[in-house]
C-alpha cells in the first residue's frame, strides 16, 4: 500500500523500451537521463493529507507546516488530525481553508464514504471521481496521486505547467494560446504515459528545459 517507490525505471526497462521506440524525441530524452526512481510513499491518508497541506505555498514552507502538524497530531491519520482542533491546526499553520479541505478528507475516510485500500483497484477515472469529492482535491492532486502513491502507468496530467513547458521545449513547439502542447504528442506515450511524464519532469529537475536552449542545440536532433 505505501513505503515504496512505484517507478524504478532504466534503458533496459521494456516500458522504457517501448516509449524510445514510439517516440524518437522522448526516446533522446530518456537515454540523456538514463535510470530514473520515484520517491518512496507514505500511507495514502498521510499522502492526501500532505497534499492539501502543501497547495500554493513553497516547498520550504510546506515542509515547516506539515513538521508542525506532524508535531501536534503525532501522525497523519484521519482519528489523529480529526482531534485536533480548528485554532491548534490554524496555529500550526494551516489556513482555514485548508483546515476545511483536511477536516472533509478525514470525515470521509472515517465514515467509510472513501475507502483508501479500495482505490488500487479502481479505474484511474474511478479514483480521480472518488477523490475530487473531497474538498480541495482538484483533478491535478488526484492525477499525482494515480502517479506517485498507485503506480499507474498512463498518466498524463494535461494541467501540468511543468509538463507543458517541457513537451513545448523536447518538441520545439510553437507557442500556441491554448497552451495544448501535451495532447500534440501524449498519445503517441500510451500506454507509459506516466512514464514519459516522469522524464518530463526530470529534464526540469536537471535544468535542462530552461535553459536557454532548444532540445537540438544543447544535444542534437532527436531524429538523428
Amino acid at each position: 500500500m505505501s513505503g515504496t517507490a512505484k517507478f524504478h525505471l532504466h534503458l533496459e526497462d521494456p516500458r522504457v523500451q517501448a516509449l524510445s521506440m514510439a517516440d524518437p524525441h522522448m526516446g533522446k530524452l530518456i537515454t540523456l537521463i538514463g535510470s530514473l526512481t520515484t520517491k518512496p510513499q507514505g500511507p495514502y491518508f498521510a499522502e492526501l493529507a500532505r497534499s492539501i497541506i502543501s497547495q500554493q505555498i513553497s516547498v520550504k514552507a510546506a515542509a515547516t507546516i506539515r513538521g508542525r502538524v506532524l508535531e501536534l497530531a503525532g501522525e497523519l491519520s484521519p482519528a489523529a488530525l480529526s482531534a485536533q482542533s480548528d485554532a491548534d491546526l490554524r496555529a500550526a499553520g494551516l489556513s482555514a481553508s485548508k483546515v476545511a479541505y483536511i477536516r472533509d478528507l478525514c470525515s470521509k475516510v472515517l465514515s467509510g464514504e472513501i475507502v483508501l485500500e479500495q482505490l488500487e483497484h479502481m479505474s484511474d477515472n474511478d479514483v480521480i471521481d472518488q477523490l475530487t469529492s473531497v474538498k480541495g482535491i482538484g483533478r491535478w492532486s488526484a492525477e499525482m496521486f494515480l502517479i506517485f502513491a498507485l503506480g499507474r502507468e498512463n498518466i498524463v496530467s494535461a494541467g501540468d505547467a511543468g509538463l507543458q513547458r517541457a513537451a513545448r521545449w523536447l518538441y520545439a513547439m510553437e507557442e500556441r494560446p491554448d497552451r495544448k502542447y501535451l495532447q500534440q504528442v501524449a498519445p503517441a506515450w500510451t500506454p507509459y504515459g506516466s512514464i514519459a511524464s516522469l522524464y518530463l519532469w526530470e529534464g526540469i529537475n536537471r535544468g535542462h528545459v530552461d535553459s536557454g536552449e532548444t532540445f537540438e542545440e544543447r544535444f542534437g536532433n532527436p531524429s538523428l
